[in-house]
């Protein structure tokens, strides 16, 4: 689905709203009014459904957010403001159900016509702190690499690739909008909002306030427990991202990297380093005259370049890397047989001290010389030398390592028996972190690393549980909710 078809089936059923209302309240005030909280209403409940079915993937997007605002503050004036993002970083999740929670609730109360001046106020706030988002991220696109958000003298022609955030996860992973999309709709949705802020006694109203009072307080308690279910408890019951069950990742990602190879050139974009003009020059344009564009005056600035015939998804960034740091992608991709791929986005701890450890080692020193005529002989001895370390030791979160102690290494030792192999892939940890968890869950087989925000979109469950072979997932699994190894034998291996 896109953008496109999703605001026909909105107004599709806004309309049907605003019949049916008109038929059967006769106190209804304005037509007008009564379908722009049918629409506005319809469209914040898909919204905020599509997320509520996945509240970790929009924790997630907040924490990008975050971490782009404390980079951007802390080189202005404002740079006091900076080392308040980390902290509102560690409530991603709780203000991610919290937000879907309250657009669902206010789609709702549009639809009812609940809290008249309240709604549109809180709609009108709403969608401007949208914009606000939608906004940045696509200004973004203007900022070169290395300068400041506020450097504005510094803005150069748009370009994607200079985007932080790539999208403003409006509808999760459900449906992907251009930063620039995203803009303009938040910006359209101004309209509605602010009519409502000015009219807003000419608001329809379904029930009683009682009923209304009722409905909304139940949309709440269902929506909270909802979430907390997709977040905490379990895994999403609909998976929108591309690392679904029966994806075949090896050959997905093969056809990702062919579509990517196959795309065209289609011109160039130049800077004139004097003037700071920009330039745009179809490809066959320029074979023809970029001696007239010499080095010493001008800049290429990017290659725009034909669609893929694929789109791009995470896949194409699916990278592992071995203890050594080798790229083991291949390998683990080509596995053919059944193997357990456990992942885990983060490792979690409560502290971490630098330790000063002695340990004894021996040494070979020459004790003596022998000189007989022009032949030198050196006798040699070990001694014992005493050495001093630094090592890291790390205090890890009590609840996290019951996991791994309790549920991975167990599984695994199940899994070894029944002639399964093992691998975890952990993301945001050196190798000296990982040895030190290694030792403490007792880990018996190999831990390699790849990027946070792939493992994320992976799985939704910090550790997470993969069935795969021969590059496909064959099955996923919330820490919460593995059946059991037996179970997993009885369904998946043949």
């Amino acid at each position: 689905m896109n953008l496109g078809t999703l605001v026909v089936l909105i107004t599709a059923i806004a309309f049907v709203l605003t019949l049916v209302i008109g038929a059967l309240y006769s106190k209804k005030k304005s037509w007008v009014m009564t379908f722009l909280q049918s629409w506005a209403g319809v469209l914040f409940i898909f919204s905020g459904y599509v997320k509520a079915i996945d509240p970790l993937g929009t924790a997630y997007k907040m924490e990008q957010y975050f971490a782009e605002f404390q980079s951007t503050f802390s080189e202005t004036m404002f740079s006091f403001m900076a080392p308040l993002f980390p902290w509102l970083s560690s409530f991603s999740l709780t203000f991610s159900i919290l937000m879907i929670i309250l657009e669902i609730v206010l789609g709702v109360m549009l639809l009812l016509g609940s809290r008249r001046k309240f709604t549109s106020w809180a709609f009108f706030i709403l969608v401007l702190f949208f914009t606000f988002l939608t906004g940045f991220t696509y200004l973004t696109g203007y900022v070169p690499a290395g300068t400041n958000f506020f450097s504005f003298s510094s803005w150069g022609p748009y370009d994607e690739l200079q985007m932080k955030v790539t999208d403003c996860g409006c509808f999760g992973d459900f449906l992907k909008l251009e930063p620039r999309v995203s803009f303009l709709k938040d910006l359209v949705l101004l309209l509605p909002a602010l009519y409502f802020v000015l009219r807003y006694r000419d608001m329809h109203q379904l029930f009683t306030p009682a009923v209304r009072g009722w409905i909304i307080g139940g949309m709440v308690v269902i929506l909270a427990l909802y979430c907390v279910r997709n977040s905490v408890w379990a895994l999403p019951h609909t998976d929108f991202r591309p690392f679904k069950e029966e994806v075949n990742i090896r050959t997905q990602k093969e056809l990702e990297e062919q579509a990517e190879a196959d795309r065209q050139i289609v011109s160039y974009t130049l800077k004139n380093k004097l003037t700071g003009k920009y330039v745009e020059l179809p490809y066959e344009q320029y074979l023809k005259e970029f001696k007239s564009y010499p080095k010493t005056d001008w800049d290429v600035i990017s290659q725009n370049m034909t669609e893929p015939a694929i789109p791009e998804t995470k896949i194409s960034e699916f990278i592992i890397y071995g203890p050594d740091d080798s790229d083991v992608t291949n390998e683990i991709l080509s596995n053919p047989d059944y193997f357990l791929f456990f992942i885990s986005h983060k490792l979690y701890y409560d502290d971490r001290e630098e330790v000063r450890r002695e340990y004894t080692d021996t040494v070979t020193v020459i004790s003596d010389t022998i000189i007989e005529g022009v032949d030198t002989t050196y006798v040699y001895e070990r001694t014992p030398e005493t050495r001093v370390e630094t090592v890291v030791d790390y205090d890890w979160d009590t609840e996290f390592i019951d996991r791994f102690e309790e549920l991975v290494v167990p599984l695994a030792a199940e899994a070894k028996a029944a002639g399964l192999s093992s691998i975890l892939v952990v993301g945001g940890a050196d190798r000296d972190m990982i040895n030190d968890f290694k030792t403490d869950t007792g880990i018996p087989f190999t831990i390699c690393t790849a990027d946070d925000i792939l493992l994320k979109t992976i799985v939704r469950s910090n550790p997470g549980i993969l069935l795969m072979k021969d590059g496909q997932i064959l099955a996923k699994w919330h820490h919460n909710k593995f059946p059991g190894f037996e179970q997993l034998k009885s369904d998946y291996i043949k």
